[in-house]
C-alpha cells in the first residue's frame, strides 16, 4: 500500500482534522524510501487519537478513591472522621471566603482532612454551608468535589468567575449554567467524548423561579469550559459566540461530567464579571468583590433544592 492511498484512507474515514501533505524529507539515518514513508505514516495514525482518549474504561471503579486519600490525611493529621454539612459551595476566586473570613461570618473547619484546601462553615440562617475557597481548574474543582461527596456533602454549588461571550448585557450578572462544551481534560475521564457536558434536568428545573427576587439577573445557558484561559484567541472567542454560549469559565464541563458518572448533584453558575481584559477598567465584580449577590444567588439556590427535597 503507498503511501498516498494510506492517507487517504485515513481521511476518508474520518480519523484526521486536516489534509496533510508528507513531501520529500532528507532522512539523516539512511533508511530505505519505503521505509522512512512508512514510519511517518505511522506517525500520524498514532497522533490523530490523542492519549487523553486512550485506555478509558468508564464502567470499572478507580483504584485511587477519594475516601482512601482522606483516610490516610486523617491518619497523618491525627483528625477523626467528620461530615461536611450537607451543601458545600466551590469558591475559584475565593472572595466569599476572604470576605466572610473577614467578617467572622465563617469559620475554618478543623475537621476537613484534605490536603489541598481549608473548608469553611458559614451559616445563613436555618442553613449551614462550607465553602472552600481557590480550587480554580477542572482538575482541582473535581478533586475537591470528589472528597465533598465522600464526606457527606449532598449538594454540591459551584460560583465561578467567568468572561462574557455573549453581550446579554454589561457585567456582572449570573448565568445558570445548563451544559459546557468540555475543552478541558477532565471530563473525558469521566465520560466518552462529547461536545457537552450537560446539567441534570430535574435539578436545573428545581431552580425555576428561584431568582426572580434577586437584584442581580440570573440567566440561563451554555458556557465553554477551558483549561488554557491564555489562549482564548480572537478567533477561537468568535468562534464559541457563533456557538450561542454565553461566558467562558474553567470548571463547568468537568464537575457536571463527575455528576453525570457519579450521579451526584451538581449546580455550576457563572458569575459574568468580564470581558477577558480587553479593555481597562475590566473585573469590576459588585459590592464587596461579587460576595453579596453570589451569596445571594447561592442562598437561593440552596433554598430552592431543599423546598423540593423535603
Amino acid at each position: 500500500m503507498g503511501i498516498a492511498h494510506v492517507l487517504h484512507t485515513v481521511v476518508r474515514r474520518g480519523k484526521a482534522i486536516a489534509v496533510v501533505t508528507l513531501g520529500p524529507r532528507v532522512d539523516t539515518n539512511n533508511h530505505p524510501p519505503h521505509q522512512e514513508n512508512e514510519r511517518r505514516v505511522t506517525e500520524l495514525k498514532q497522533s490523530i487519537a490523542p492519549p487523553i482518549l486512550a485506555h478509558k474504561h468508564y464502567r470499572k471503579a478507580s483504584a485511587f478513591t477519594p475516601e482512601g486519600l482522606l483516610r490516610e490525611a486523617r491518619r497523618q493529621k491525627g483528625v477523626a472522621p467528620a461530615s461536611v454539612p450537607a451543601v458545600c459551595v466551590l469558591d475559584p476566586d475565593g472572595d466569599m471566603v476572604r470576605q466572610l473570613t473577614r467578617a467572622a461570618r465563617a469559620r475554618r473547619d478543623p475537621s476537613w482532612a484534605c490536603y489541598h484546601t481549608d473548608l469553611y462553615r458559614y451559616p445563613d440562617g436555618m442553613l449551614e454551608f462550607a465553602l472552600i475557597g481557590c480550587a480554580v481548574g477542572a482538575p482541582f474543582a473535581v478533586l475537591i468535589a470528589e472528597q465533598l461527596f465522600a464526606s457527606g456533602c449532598q449538594l454540591l454549588i459551584s460560583m465561578t468567575s467567568a468572561g462574557q461571550l455573549a453581550p446579554l448585557r454589561p457585567p456582572p450578572y449570573f448565568v445558570l449554567i445548563d451544559k459546557a462544551l468540555r475543552d478541558e481534560g477532565t471530563s473525558y475521564h469521566y465520560l466518552p467524548p462529547g461536545e457537552f457536558s450537560h446539567a441534570d434536568d430535574t435539578l436545573i428545573a428545581r431552580m425555576d423561579g428561584a431568582f426572580g427576587e434577586l437584584r442581580v439577573p440570573v440567566e440561563r445557558g451554555a458556557t465553554w469550559t477551558t483549561d488554557a484561559p491564555f489562549r482564548e484567541t480572537t478567533e477561537t472567542i468568535a468562534s464559541m459566540g457563533r456557538k450561542g454560549l454565553l461566558a467562558v469559565e474553567m470548571e463547568a464541563a468537568a464537575l457536571y461530567a463527575f455528576a453525570a458518572a457519579r450521579q451526584r448533584p451538581v449546580l455550576c453558575f457563572a458569575h459574568v464579571t468580564n470581558q477577558m481584559a480587553q479593555s481597562e477598567g475590566d473585573f469590576e465584580k459588585g459590592e464587596v468583590d461579587g460576595t453579596v449577590d453570589a451569596l445571594a444567588v447561592i442562598s437561593a439556590a440552596a433554598k430552592a433544592w431543599l423546598a423540593r427535597e423535603g
